[in-house]
């Protein structure tokens, strides 16, 4: 059989029913042949940022696929590569490259040694006969250890290559790990006489599908939980033990409980310190576990490291402790006071939430949307600056993967992407993605994607017509230049794509709007609600 067709075959086997393309990648006609649908986007940023949704949505159980053409394709793709290195999110991404005997010659874009960096592997196909180790290898990787986007370059003179049949392609196993039985014994007995414990949950709790565990550790020991933004929604928010989520805006109570905290327990996160994400506090006993042993020390500071796949670490954890704590701990005075910090805190930003100005503040639009779709059947996602910080905070999640959190990395218009990938892999869910006007002009243009590809999500667009957070980096370039300043009519753009647009500048308004945008989407037709917002900055900062 031809290269191509095998490797649409090795993708079937796999699980892959989606290939996020643009052309000419002859990969794409191959897997249309074997019945994997071509989702061909306007630019390819945008089509890894939907494999990489994909990938998120199902744990990494369904591995998200994107293919490009050699040279300026996969040159356009680096920024979405890295996006999902940094997230650490399991991405199979296949360029095709230049001629065997052109791949290694100035200027010609070798992506197998330049993503070599941010991706976990790379490796260019020379030899037909070895597709079916390649792909092996790769496939290994992605459904193994930590997450992280796997190159395979197909050069463009391969595709008319013969592959032995049959094809010798079995697809490849998953195999956990988990920690030292000694360093359970220990973190267990270091948890059972904290005083003051929390726990800081990442999203290997979602790779490891490990959200029942969570729950029955802190129920057992009556400790509060915190997320990261991309571990959000691995714990549910509206349990009394829920400290909320956070990033670079967080809830007051979840810097306060870190902040007194004796011991924090870290599960599947890397504490990776970021700008964009919760700031540890010094001083703390930490016990740290993740999937990977190079996070151990890295930022923070471990007492105890485990090292392994948090459903079995926590497996491990609970049959430890349930050996000397045989029932659930009173978490009663605990939630109390974790009740009496919410409240103080929401009372300070209800002003904000509520508010009836215009032009819109921006928490009352997010504040209404909370209130109005079926948070059970939603699945959301922000885009870098405002709008995660705007969101994050006060949007509470009840189910797993019903929220895509991200930000150790903050590409300008990720959310989009992201919002189509997860309509791709949960038809049945509403998909939402927030963004702002600075957001838009990075992928707007493939809200027509959506529309052509059938992929009805709702975007709900923030529009102040300005770069809000850059107003005090920028105030002698905005006097003189307007160089913050932003234009544009969003929703006439979407209803000029197919879908459906409208503009909204009244508070009275926003729930009805919302309510006909999820109605279009219910229809097939993805929606665009254009708020129109005015300059807010504020953000929800650790102890406010």
């Amino acid at each position: 059989m031809k290269l191509g067709t095998a490797i649409a075959e090795i993708l079937k086997r796999e699980g892959i029913e989606i290939l996020c393309g643009y052309p000419v990648n002859h990969l794409i006609e191959f897997a249309a042949s074997a019945d994997i649908r071509p989702v061909i986007v306007r630019q390819e940023r945008i089509g890894l940022h939907m494999a990489d949704a994909i990938s998120k949505v199902t744990s990494g159980h369904t591995i998200g696929a994107f293919c490009m053409q050699h040279g300026p394709g996969a040159e356009n793709a680096m920024g979405a590569v890295a996006q999902s290195f940094g997230d650490s999110v399991p991405v199979l991404v296949l360029p095709m490259g230049y001629r065997r005997r052109l791949a290694n010659i100035e200027p010609n874009f070798n992506s197998s040694q330049a993503m070599k960096a941010f991706s976990k592997s790379a490796e260019p196909i020379n030899l037909a006969s070895e597709v079916g180790n390649i792909f092996r290898r790769a496939f290994t990787k992605l459904r193994n250890g930590r997450g992280g986007p796997v190159i395979v370059e197909i050069p463009e003179d391969m595709w008319n290559e013969e592959v032995p049949e049959p094809l010798n392609y079995t697809p490849v196993l998953r195999a956990r790990y988990g920690a030292d039985p000694t360093d359970i014994k220990r973190a267990a007995e270091l948890l059972i006489s904290a005083k003051r414990p929390v726990i800081y949950a990442g999203q290997g709790v979602h790779y490891a599908r490990a959200w029942p565990q969570l729950k029955r550790l802190a129920e057992r020991l009556a400790i509060p939980v915190t997320t990261s933004l991309g571990g959000k929604s691995s714990f549910p928010e509206d349990h009394p033990l829920s400290l909320g989520s956070g990033g670079l805006a967080v809830p007051r109570a979840v810097s306060k409980f870190l902040g007194e905290a004796d011991v924090i327990f870290g599960i599947g996160c890397s504490f990776t310190e970021t700008y964009f994400g919760i700031a540890m506090p010094k001083g703390k006993t930490i016990i740290h576990s993740t999937l990977d042993p190079n996070h151990i020390n890295k930022d923070a500071e471990a007492s105890i490291g485990l090292v392994g796949d948090a459903g079995l670490v926590l497996d491990a954890l609970l049959e430890e402790i349930n050996k000397s704590v045989r029932a659930d701990r009173d978490a009663s005075g605990i939630s109390a006071e974790i009740a009496e910090c919410h409240k103080q805190w929401l009372a300070k930003w209800m002003p904000k939430l509520t508010c009836n100005d215009a032009p819109l503040n921006p928490y009352r639009v997010l504040w209404d949307l909370q209130h109005t779709v079926d948070i059970r059947n939603t699945i959301i996602t922000h885009d870098a600056g405002s709008p995660r910080d705007q969101l994050s905070p006060f949007w509470k999640t009840v189910e797993p993967l019903s929220y895509l959190g991200w930000g150790k990395t903050t590409q300008l218009g990720y959310g989009l992407g992201l919002a189509m990938g997860a309509k791709l892999a949960k038809p049945e869910k509403l998909c939402i993605n927030v963004w702002g006007d600075a957001a838009i002009g990075f992928t707007g243009m493939d809200f027509e994607t959506a529309v052509r590809e059938r992929i009805p999500v709702l975007s709900i667009l923030l529009n102040n017509f300005c770069m809000a957070l850059e107003l005090k980096e920028m105030a002698i370039s905005t006097e003189k230049y307007r160089s913050t300043d932003i234009s544009g009519d969003y929703a006439a753009m979407a209803r000029a794509f197919g879908g459906y647009g409208e503009r909204i500048t009244r508070p009275e308004d926003i729930v009805p709007a919302i309510k006909r945008g999820i109605e279009k989407t219910q229809a097939g037709i993805p929606s665009l609600l254009e708020f129109i917002t005015c300059k807010e900055t504020e953000i929800s900062r650790a102890g406010a």
